[in-house]
């Protein structure tokens, strides 16, 4: 098997990635430390069409040359705005009719593999702080909380991998 150039991967310029239709899906970042972990988010945003990111609380915004380091970019193509209050973003959020779903483990989560999509809905996926996680009170707003199942010891993912596992498995239920 022979890999493939960067130039045989049919990616879409800047341009066609915004007008391509999106999954129905926003990403908000819960006061996220790692300009590393932000810059793999926006990259993974853009890999699976998510619609907008929102960075809240104390999480960095572009440009910002470590974010830039991991996003390769992607800044530029998926559409992101700053939120000061994750709190408030959400209950805005679910005014406009959007589903709020903190990832997050919580009594009463609904496992990531048993979550349905429903066709039609749009949804909120709020992701934590490295180490508090997401807010409490942003989670008791929230219309679900979904848990990434794990098995070993630590019980505990990167928030860029958490990000990447959740879209995966959103971005395929959508594409059914």
């Amino acid at each position: 098997m022979r890999k493939l150039k960067n130039e045989e991967l049919d990616r879409l310029s800047i341009d066609q990635f915004k007008n391509v239709e999106k999954i129905p899906l926003t990403i908000v970042l819960d006061n996220v430390r790692s300009l590393n972990n932000i810059g793999s988010v926006f990259r993974t945003a853009d890999a699976f069409l998510i619609e907008k990111i929102y960075l809240c609380g104390i999480t960095a915004t572009p440009p910002n040359k470590d974010i830039r380091k991991t996003a390769l970019g992607a800044t530029e193509s998926v559409v992101w705005a700053y939120a000061e209050d994750t709190l408030q973003l959400v209950q805005r959020l679910k005014l406009e009719g959007k589903t709020t779903l903190a990832i997050e483990q919580a009594e009463g989560a609904t496992m990531l593999n048993d979550f349905k999509i429903e066709k039609g809905r749009s949804y909120v996926l709020i992701f934590g702080n490295e180490v508090k996680g997401v807010q409490q009170e942003v989670v008791d707003l929230c219309d679900g909380v979904i848990e990434i199942p794990q098995f070993g010891t630590k019980h505990s993912l990167n928030i860029s991998v958490s990000v990447g596992v959740t879209l995966w498995n959103f971005w395929s239920k959508t594409k059914k």
